[in-house]
């Protein structure tokens, strides 16, 4: 148990919750959940928090999509977002609270949600009291961004990337009859039909985070303090740098040895993902990776963007990567092509996955969850790819070094977050990617606010943040279990 912040408010936790709201698990806030604390009358049907210390005082509302609003209440969908993010849920209308709160007396509108042309205003509310009503439901929309579903309630069509769903079976129907050539060239020429995507936004999209900063900074004001969370790290670092490779094809099997010298020599480790029916895969390869303090993971069965076409093949395929990752001591999973669908993706025995970015308009299936954080997909920790591929990189856009690489890691470090690398060694063979390979290694060779981690150690951290609390003691907010000893609270608001 560590005691890292101090702390005003007498009692062992901070709030009370009403009802289930992802932001405070998810950042470690100190509540306890309350069903029968909440207020009575028109507000009663509305989930709330409300500062432990006086139930009373003034309370976060929001809106839930499982609960009906009451008959007197209407609402709209689509064309609102908030610090970026789109809201694609059901929302309550200004006119309609307008009519409706204006009955209950002292509440008034303080930010306008952004609109798109013609949709119907909304904003959030404020009583006198500083209760503040969100005219959204929260968790839905954070489920949305991280489970991409905002492609399904945009387009109304269930798969990652509607509208190039066709061209993309059939790309990988014709794949194994083209020159290599002639591939990226079909490659090139998506490339242009997906950069007509606003979102999210390439390379960085930050809306996830802001909507985070923005649902503590209310919590903050509802509590009257600021509001204790776990650090995303253990201490003593402030971000996180993972380096991963997906092994494709044979050159990238011959060309390991060189990229595992380049980084042992800069005091790295990476995470090596292999095909294991694409090409033969020695045992004794992935068994000396892991003696030397590497890490293996499984990157599909045959690479052949076929896994993620129904759940019947899904469900046929999965016995032999459970077994080839037993077999290989693998504990991570990326798909090939990064190809995803979230219900299927939580049928993996694995200890993480890393199959979605963060944001990318060039993936076979683009899109992104928009987080560059970890977080879970059932009891599937995902950590998410954050910084573009080298192939979409070098290939596709025609960069020539590491700067792009360079430039989001900063930037990903200034907001504490975890980047994420993917390359592979089929095309680490080339002079230029090499060569900017070698200066963002370089680059942050002697940053000691990072963690250098292997996926699986990042993983096994945030299951046990996860298992975590933050706890008020007499001398502070601390962090009381399994990620005690290495946890840090941080205060936001």
């Amino acid at each position: 148990m560590t005691a890292i912040a101090p702390r005003r408010t007498p009692g062992a936790t901070l709030l009370r919750a009403t009802g289930p709201l992802h932001v405070l698990d998810y950042h470690g806030v100190p509540y306890e959940g309350d069903v029968g604390s909440g207020p009575t009358g028109a507000l009663a049907h509305f989930p709330s928090v409300a500062p432990a210390s006086h139930p009373d005082g003034p309370r976060l509302f929001w809106m839930d999509r499982d609960v009906p609003t009451g008959p007197a209440l209407g609402t709209s969908r689509g064309g609102h977002s908030l610090d970026g993010l789109p809201i694609h849920g059901p929302v309550l209308p200004a006119d309609l609270a307008a009519a409706w709160l204006g009955g209950l007396g002292g509440w008034r509108p303080v930010r306008d949600l952004e609109l798109s042309p013609g949709a119907t205003p909304v904003a959030i509310w404020r009583h006198e009291d500083g209760s503040v009503l969100l005219p959204f439901d929260p968790d839905g929309e954070v489920h949305a961004v991280l489970s991409e579903s905002y492609h399904r309630a945009a387009t109304g069509r269930a798969d990652v990337g509607a509208g190039t769903d066709a061209l993309r079976r059939s790309y990988y129907r014709l794949r194994p009859l083209l020159s290599r050539d002639l591939q990226i060239e079909l490659r090139r020429a998506f490339t242009r039909l997906q950069r007509r995507h606003r979102f999210p936004r390439w390379p960085i999209e930050p809306a996830l985070h802001d909507f985070y900063d923005t649902i503590l900074g209310l919590l903050a004001a509802v509590a009257g303090e600021p509001v204790p969370t776990i650090a995303p790290w253990p201490q003593p670092w402030t971000w996180c740098l993972v380096l991963t490779h997906d092994v494709e094809a044979e050159l990238g099997y011959r060309n390991i040895r060189p990229i595992t010298a380049m980084e042992s020599e800069r005091g790295y480790r990476s995470c090596w993902n292999f095909v294991p029916r694409r090409y033969r895969v020695d045992d004794a390869v992935p068994a000396g990776l892991v003696r030397a303090g590497f890490e293996v993971g499984v990157h599909g069965l045959y690479h052949d963007g076929r896994e993620m076409e129904s759940l019947a093949t899904w469900s046929q395929r999965l016995p032999a990567i459970h077994d080839q990752a037993r077999a290989w001591n693998a504990h991570g999973y990326r798909s090939p092509a990064t190809h995803r669908q979230w219900d299927l993706m939580a049928l993996l025995d694995f200890d993480y996955d890393s199959s979605y970015p963060d944001t990318d308009p060039y993936e076979p299936m683009s899109g992104g969850c928009c987080s560059w954080l970890p977080y879970l997909n059932r009891d599937l920790v995902e950590l998410p790819i954050t910084l573009p591929q080298d192939f979409t990189l070098f290939t596709l856009l025609g960069h020539r070094d590491e700067t792009l690489w360079v430039d989001k890691a900063r930037y990903l470090r200034g907001r504490g977050g975890m980047a994420l690398l993917d390359t592979h060694p089929d095309y680490l063979v080339a002079p230029e990617p090499r060569t900017a390979y070698r200066g963002f290694l370089d680059h942050f060779g002697d940053d000691t606010t990072a963690w250098r981690a292997l996926p699986g150690e990042v993983a096994r951290w945030w299951r046990r943040r996860r298992a975590s609390q933050v706890v008020g003691r007499p001398g502070g907010w601390v962090v009381e279990g399994p990620a005690a000893d290495e946890a840090q609270v941080r205060l936001v608001g």
